[in-house]
C-alpha cells in the first residue's frame, strides 16, 4: 500500500509542479477542470445522488465554462457564499447531524456542497493568477497542519476531538497542527525580509499588511476551517458507509479525501487574498 501511495504522490507532482512553476494558466485550468469534476462526482455519490455522472458532466460543463469563457467576475460574492456555508450550514452539521439520505435536505445539502466544492476550485485559479508561490503557501497550511496533527497525534493523542465522526482525531493533534502551521508562517514571514522567493507568500503578505496578531488570527481560522473540512467529508463517509470517497487515486482514496480540508480554507484565503 505504502508503495501505491509513494508512486501515485510521484505521478502527481510531476504533473502539478512544472505548471506551478512554469506559470501555465491553460494546463492549470485544464487540470483543475479534471480535478474538480473527479471531486464532484464522488460527492454526488456520497450524497446519493441517482444519476451522479449526468450531474458530474453539467455541473462540470459549468466551471469549465467560468474559468474558459466567462472569467472570474464577483468571485468577491461567491467566496462570501461560501464561508457563510460553511459558517452556517456545514460547520453546525458536526453536532446536529446530516439529514438521511433521498430527502429533500439532502438535496439541499448536496446542492449547497457543490457550490462550496465550485468555490474551492475558483479559489484556487484566482491563487494561481496572483501568483504560483502564493497559491502553495496558502495550500501549505492545510499541508502543513495535517503533518502536525498526525505526529502530534501519534505522540500526545488522548482526547478524542469527534469520536462519532473521526476516532483516530484527538485535541493534542489538532493543537500540533495549529502550533507547526504558526511557526512555519512565522519563519516563512520572518524569511521574506532576506529570502526573495518567500516575499509573495500568504504569510508576509498578511504580516506586512495586518501585523502579527491578523497573522496568527488568520492562522487560527483557517487551521479551525481545515479540521472542520475535514470532518464534514469524514461524515458523508460514514454515513454512506464508504471506506474513501472513491479509489480514482490508489493508496489516497478519492480526490475529495485530498481537497476536503481545503474546500472552506482557499475560499476564505481568496477572500482575505482580495483585502491585502
Amino acid at each position: 500500500m505504502l508503495k501505491i501511495r509513494v508512486i501515485t504522490a510521484v505521478v502527481l507532482l510531476a504533473v502539478l509542479l512544472p505548471i506551478l512553476f512554469l506559470n501555465a494558466f491553460v494546463p492549470l485550468a485544464l487540470v483543475t477542470v479534471l480535478f474538480f469534476g473527479a471531486a464532484s462526482w464522488e460527492s454526488f455519490r456520497l450524497f446519493g445522488n441517482r444519476k451522479p455522472l449526468f450531474a458530474t458532466a453539467l455541473w462540470t460543463a459549468v466551471y469549465a465554462l467560468v474559468i474558459f469563457v466567462i472569467g472570474l467576475p464577483g468571485v468577491q460574492k461567491l467566496f462570501w457564499l461560501c464561508v457563510a456555508l460553511w459558517a452556517v450550514r456545514f460547520a453546525p452539521a458536526l453536532a446536529i447531524g446530516l439529514p438521511r439520505l433521498q430527502t429533500n435536505g439532502n438535496r439541499l445539502l448536496n446542492a449547497t456542497y457543490a457550490i462550496a466544492i465550485f468555490g474551492c476550485f475558483i479559489a484556487i485559479v484566482a491563487l494561481f493568477q496572483h501568483s504560483p508561490i502564493y497559491l502553495l503557501s496558502v495550500m501549505a497550511v492545510v499541508w502543513v497542519a495535517d503533518i502536525g496533527a498526525y505526529f502530534s497525534g501519534k505522540a500526545f493523542g488522548r482526547r478524542k476531538l469527534a469520536p462519532g465522526i473521526s476516532p483516530g482525531k484527538s485535541w493534542e493533534g489538532a493543537i500540533g497542527g495549529w502550533l507547526l502551521v504558526l511557526a512555519a508562517a512565522a519563519g516563512t514571514a520572518l524569511g521574506a525580509a532576506s529570502v526573495p522567493a518567500l516575499q509573495d507568500t500568504f504569510p508576509a503578505a498578511l504580516l506586512q499588511r495586518w501585523g502579527w496578531g491578523a497573522l496568527v488570527l488568520a492562522m487560527t481560522v483557517l487551521v479551525a476551517a481545515s479540521v472542520v473540512g475535514d470532518l464534514f467529508e469524514s461524515m458523508l463517509k460514514r454515513r454512506a458507509e464508504v471506506k474513501d470517497s472513491s479509489g480514482l487515486l490508489p493508496g489516497h482514496g478519492g480526490v475529495l479525501d485530498r481537497i476536503d480540508a481545503l474546500i472552506p480554507v482557499l475560499p476564505l484565503a481568496a477572500l482575505l487574498e482580495l483585502w491585502l
